[in-house]
């Protein structure tokens, strides 16, 4: 009587294979770099004072307002208080969480430009449990011209968050995509810079006019500003282009660059149309997994 068996794995398409992938984790810099260790982070017995990051970047469609949104979603899932504070007059912050800026009555610019108006009465709940909104709309573009004005305006928006730095261990501002004088506030309230990167040639070519304008405001008015991280965005790995502009990145900027890479997905704007984190609209996704991994490494950084 004889027996049959399931024949096992080609030991030589095996050793194929092995080196296929090799080669392409070798010619995929965002692959092959060595990432430090991650560490849970640890739960806080309690809250605040806060650490504001400043998501900026002077070119739009980088993934930052994603990344605001994700990151402060993700955090949160570690036990940490957020506030998300949306300085774009456009308003693509409150929109990416289910909120409609034109039925705003109180935003961002009242609180700025309205002494009487406390942030208790322009803040708002998310979806997400632990983490508050400071909604935005067209409005605030007239304050970029109504600070010109105003004594110590670089400090405006720093002088509103103090009552509420306390009450949160992160706040996040989702800046405009510009360096004006809203950037240069956002900067000026901020311990560090987070900045979004698109792996894209143009993308790179506005970064030295970025990090200028942040050692100009370290220097005249927050000493104790730094780059928090260089965060790479739309990533695709695929493209040689993509590879040649992360690997200048690295050259470039060293340690400062994140290990966390957020790769291009369909899934990005869907959770805009749901008007939630795609930590809860696609938990298990490769973007959910990525902004865990950030909110890990920022963690560690702070």
């Amino acid at each position: 009587m004889t027996t049959s068996s399931t024949p096992g794995p080609d030991p030589a398409a095996t050793a194929v294979d092995d080196a296929a992938a090799a080669d392409a984790k070798s010619a995929d810099p965002a692959r092959a770099r060595e990432r430090r260790p991650l560490v849970a982070p640890q739960p806080v017995e309690r809250h605040g004072p806060a650490r504001v990051l400043a998501l900026c970047n002077q070119k739009g469609g980088v993934g930052k307002t994603t990344s605001t949104i994700n990151l402060g979603a993700a955090l949160t899932e570690f036990g940490r208080r957020v506030l998300l504070v949306d300085f774009d007059p456009q308003g693509a912050l409150s929109v990416g969480l289910g909120v409609q800026p034109h039925q705003l009555e109180l935003t961002t610019y009242n609180l700025l430009m309205e002494r009487a108006v406390g942030v208790d009465e322009v803040l708002l709940k998310t979806g997400v449990p632990g983490m508050d909104l400071l909604p935005s709309n067209i409005d605030l573009s007239a304050a970029e011209v109504q600070l010109v004005n105003e004594v110590a305006r670089e400090q405006t928006l720093a002088r509103a968050l103090a009552p509420v730095v306390e009450d949160y261990d992160y706040v996040l501002i989702d800046c405009q995509p510009s360096l004006g004088l809203l950037t240069v506030n956002a900067l000026t309230a901020a311990h560090g810079v987070i900045i979004p990167l698109e792996c894209e040639f143009f993308s790179l070519r506005g970064v030295a006019l970025l990090i200028d304008t942040i050692d100009k405001v370290q220097q005249r008015l927050n000493p104790e500003l730094r780059l928090e991280g260089i965060l790479a965005t739309m990533y695709d790995g695929r493209t040689l282009h993509g590879r040649e502009v992360f690997s200048r990145v690295l050259e470039a900027f060293g340690d400062k660059v994140f290990d966390t890479v957020i790769n291009r997905t369909v899934r990005f704007p869907e959770t805009t149309v749901a008007g939630e984190p795609i930590t809860t609209w696609a938990p298990n996704s490769g973007g959910a997994i990525a902004y865990r991994e950030l909110a890990m490494e920022v963690l560690s950084r702070s």
